[in-house]
């Protein structure tokens, strides 16, 4: 998509085109295109609405209805927050009493949104003229209301000075280069942790969406950072300072599963006992892992560690937790290529899932080496008990229901 594209799509003749490619629904590409061709519709309008429907509907998962509505670029659409975690992040600025909020790197607009619904006001900044002209698209209606302003500028050249009283800062940073690879270093996004932090001592209520990967040691005293999973899967790593933070809460995990939301953080009891693998795994949520509150879940459980150093927790007794997935243990051996495949085979396996923690082995090449032929199904985790590594054979235990 280029910065042609947005006026294009937005004009009379683009929206007309955008209209037809909706309602033709599912409709084979190369048909809809011929036909849209012959009643008159532009070709490159025509290729443009048509690359937007497919950006939308992959969108919806993430983005929800209001997807339909909204210009997307394709990495826009993948780095949007997803609407779920950008209500929290909104809530957060809501609860703190402020009156505006600068989204700086907004993208395509997905956090702004949340924080108009949340009955706030956006400053929505991007550096890249496409992403701020599909921006300015998105929030059109607010910025017409009067509640909205979207400019193109570097977030690090001035704006943050114009913040005052009752306003909040919120920094989606840049974290992949421009060949697409990911970067996983603090201050080497755009802009920096650096940059978010000292914009913190000016304007206290700020917050950054961060990679799930930061470093405990780099959240700062009086600081919250908060780890969300969505349906299992680590979407980020949130920091809170100032009244956005709660106090007392120092790392905190946020899940979100099917709708329902479970938050754990780093005031609830919390123990480390190592012992021997009992009748029942327990896998903790990614969300609670990164954050460090694995300890929580031993506790909450009434169980102990499998190895100091793995994230598993097992049990003599059925347990459950909403924090972690239960499995029952089958049998537990030494790791070995022969043992395992002789057991598997016994067991007619033929589909294996293959879960892993502290071991270096390749699940892929794994499945590969053994060979299994069967007509069942098994799942094993490969980790370390007490330093040795090992194999657990288990079976899923039914989730208690919500």
């Amino acid at each position: 998509m280029e910065l042609a594209d947005v006026d294009a799509l937005t004009s009379p003749a683009g929206r007309s085109a955008l209209a037809a490619v909706a309602a033709a629904g599912d409709a084979d590409p190369l048909v809809l295109g011929q036909r849209l061709r012959a009643e008159g519709h532009e070709a490159a309008l025509v290729a443009a609405a048509m690359t937007q429907a497919r950006l939308r509907g992959r969108a919806r998962a993430k983005l929800g209805p209001r997807a339909d509505r909204l210009l997307l670029t394709a990495p826009g659409a993948e780095q949007a927050t997803r609407a779920a975690v950008a209500a929290g992040h909104a809530h957060r600025f809501a609860a703190a009493g402020l009156d505006r909020v600068a989204d700086l790197g907004c993208g395509i607009g997905a956090d702004a949104l949340a924080l108009l619904d949340a009955g706030l006001s956006v400053l929505a900044v991007d550096a890249d003229p496409l992403t701020a002209a599909v921006a300015a698209h998105n929030l059109a209606d607010a910025v017409a209301a009067g509640r909205a302003e979207v400019r193109c500028a570097d977030v690090t050249a001035g704006v943050v000075d114009e913040l005052g009283a009752g306003d909040g800062a919120w920094f989606d940073p840049a974290r992949r280069t421009s060949s697409g690879r990911r970067v996983f270093d603090p201050e080497a996004v755009s802009p920096p942790l650096s940059f978010v932090l000292a914009t913190a001592d000016r304007v206290p209520a700020t917050g950054a969406k961060l990679a799930p990967g930061l470093p405990h040691a780099l959240v700062p005293a009086g600081a919250e950072a908060q780890w969300t999973s969505v349906d299992g899967d680590v979407v980020e790593c949130a920091l809170w300072t100032g009244p956005l933070a709660r106090p007392g809460v120092h790392r905190s995990a946020r899940l979100l599963r099917g709708g329902r939301e479970l938050r754990l953080d780093d005031t609830a009891a919390s123990r480390t006992d190592v012992g021997d693998v009992g009748a029942y795994l327990h896998e903790p949520d990614g969300a609670v892992i990164r954050a460090g509150l694995v300890g929580a879940v031993v506790a909450e459980l009434d169980g102990r560690l499998v190895d100091e150093t793995i994230a598993y927790v097992t049990t003599d007794s059925p347990a459950t937790s909403p924090f972690a997935r239960a499995f029952r243990v089958e049998d537990v051996m030494p790791f070995g290529l022969k043992a395992l495949r002789s057991r598997l085979r016994a067991l007619d396996v033929g589909t294996l899932t293959v879960k892993k923690r502290g071991t270096a082995v390749d699940p892929d090449d794994l499945r590969r080496r053994l060979g299994l032929r069967g007509r069942g199904s098994a799942t094993i985790v490969l980790t370390r008990l007490r330093g040795r590594q090992s194999v657990l054979l288990v079976s899923d235990v039914a989730a208690p229901p919500a």
